[in-house]
C-alpha cells in the first residue's frame, strides 16, 4: 500500500499563492489517477483536481487558478494554487488507489495522506 505525505500548506492573504506537495512511497505512475481533495470545517470533502498521465480535471471553483502536476521520478504530486481566495481554506489531502466512480469524488480513493492546512485570509 502506498504511503502519502503532504506538505506546503500555510497561511496567505487572498490573491497569494501556495504550492502543495505530496510525497509518495512508490512511483505515482503506478496509482493513476491521483487526486487532491480539501475539507473545510463543517463541510463535506471536496474534490479539487485529479491527474492521470497527461489528463487533468479540476473542480469548477478552482479551474484556471490551480494546476495539478506529477513528477514520477521524484514520486511527488504537486498542486500549484494561485490567486487564492478565503473559500479555498481547509485541509488539503492527496489521494491514490482509485476505486472507481467520478474522479473528483472523495469516495473513489483508497489511500490518503494526513493532510496539510491552507488558510487564506481576506
Amino acid at each position: 500500500q502506498v504511503q502519502l505525505v503532504e506538505s506546503g500548506g500555510g497561511s496567505v492573504q487572498a490573491g497569494g499563492s501556495l504550492r502543495l506537495s505530496c510525497a509518495a512511497s512508490e512511483s505515482t505512475g503506478n496509482y493513476y489517477p491521483l487526486g487532491w481533495f480539501r475539507q473545510a470545517p463543517g463541510k463535506k470533502p471536496e474534490g479539487v483536481a485529479t491527474i492521470e498521465g497527461p489528463l487533468t480535471s479540476y473542480a469548477a471553483s478552482v479551474k484556471g487558478r490551480f494546476t495539478i502536476s506529477g513528477d514520477n521520478a521524484k514520486r511527488t504530486l504537486f498542486l500549484q494554487m494561485n490567486n487564492l481566495k478565503p473559500e479555498d481554506s481547509g485541509m488539503y489531502y492527496c489521494a491514490a488507489g482509485y476505486l472507481g466512480g467520478p474522479r473528483l469524488a472523495h469516495t473513489g480513493y483508497n489511500y490518503w495522506g494526513q493532510g496539510t492546512q491552507v488558510t487564506v485570509s481576506s
